[in-house]
């Protein structure tokens, strides 16, 4: 039965924040479910329930703010990278920091390998590095060629390549073990956001006022569509059915893949929006802005899922609150 389209996005607001968010990330699925992490200027980076927004905890440990974090596929580690200059990887289910990685500049953005044993990072420095987690002592790998600070990083394949975007306005992609840059995008504006889809065939990319989709292994555009707004992140539907960006002028936006129609446009956040992604299930997608707060949005408006009940109910609760002093993640 359709579902009618008269239906009101209502979305769950998770509070617990006190500064703009500014990354978040999901984790693969597990044996309970799936997880969301965010960044925040706050230093403070937590953990949730992906499906539900619930508060699991609070990584504590940065002494700046914080601007990229990261969970392993299967969610028993995360990583963080902040204006501290450092780079953290935690143990996600006891909230104890397991390494700490000292860099000399602002650590922007952080990635695990598919297989977790990984993790590399992108800094002011211009360079990226590989750490190897079972060597934690070790030298990191170094990879230059950027000309200015790095804003995402992602593997692609099992791990045997890298992606990255810079402040250069570029986009490069690299092979792990030689360092070697295999192929390199120009941009008009800054590539804000980057995101290599759950199959690592696309590469979605948010600059300007467009989002544009590339091939990850011939490098070619296949699409590109313009939005209302300067955009700061973008991401593409599992299905490849739809994506949902959002920037400058605090709406979120629901666009068709295929044609670049606007389905959809909301207004949830107070302030721009940084950070976006669908769950791997692509049932809901979470924003992150300026306003502080995490926003999880269904993507089949009126659909039962999570804490959203019935066809026609708003969700059980519309404002998840944080404790008031989060605790060590549990």
């Amino acid at each position: 039965m359709a579902v009618p389209t008269t239906l009101r996005q209502t979305p769950l607001t998770c509070s617990g924040h006190t500064r703009p968010v500014v990354d978040l990330a999901f984790s693969g699925f597990t044996e309970k479910g799936y997880f969301l992490i965010s960044a925040c200027k706050d230093g403070k980076p937590m953990m949730r329930q992906g499906d539900t927004g619930d508060w699991l905890g609070t990584f504590e440990g940065h002494k700046g703010a914080v601007w990229g974090v990261a969970l392993s596929q299967d969610a028993s580690k995360a990583a963080s990278g902040a204006a501290d200059f450092i780079a953290k990887v935690w143990d996600a289910v006891t909230g104890e920091e397991i390494h700490s990685f000292q860099h000399q500049h602002i650590v922007k953005c952080v990635a695990f390998s598919p297989d977790g044993s990984l993790l590399a990072t992108g800094s002011n420095e211009k360079l990226l590095r590989i750490y190897d987690l079972n060597n934690p002592t070790g030298d990191p790998f170094i990879i230059s060629g950027h000309t200015s600070g790095l804003r995402h990083i992602a593997f692609l394949g099992n791990g045997e390549k890298i992606v990255s975007c810079a402040d250069d306005r570029t986009v490069r992609f690299w092979e792990r073990s030689t360092g070697k840059e295999i192929h390199r995008i120009d941009f008009t504006s800054i590539p804000n956001g980057m995101e290599v889809s759950n199959d690592d065939a696309i590469l979605t990319v948010a600059s300007g006022n467009t989002v544009s989709f590339w091939n990850t292994t011939n490098f070619e555009k296949i699409k590109e569509y313009q939005v209302p707004s300067q955009v700061h992140s973008a991401s593409l539907h599992p299905s490849r059915s739809v994506f949902v960006c959002g920037g400058e002028d605090f709406k979120m936006y629901k666009i068709d893949y295929s044609n670049g129609q606007e389905l959809e446009s909301f207004k949830g956040h107070f302030g721009p929006v940084h950070c976006v992604r669908f769950s791997p299930d692509g049932e809901l997608y979470a924003s992150g802005s300026e306003d502080g707060t995490l926003r999880l949005w269904q993507t089949t408006v009126g659909k039962s899922y999570g804490l959203w009940k019935c066809s026609t109910e708003t969700p059980t609760s519309s404002e998840i609150l944080s404790p008031a002093k989060a605790e060590t993640a549990a």
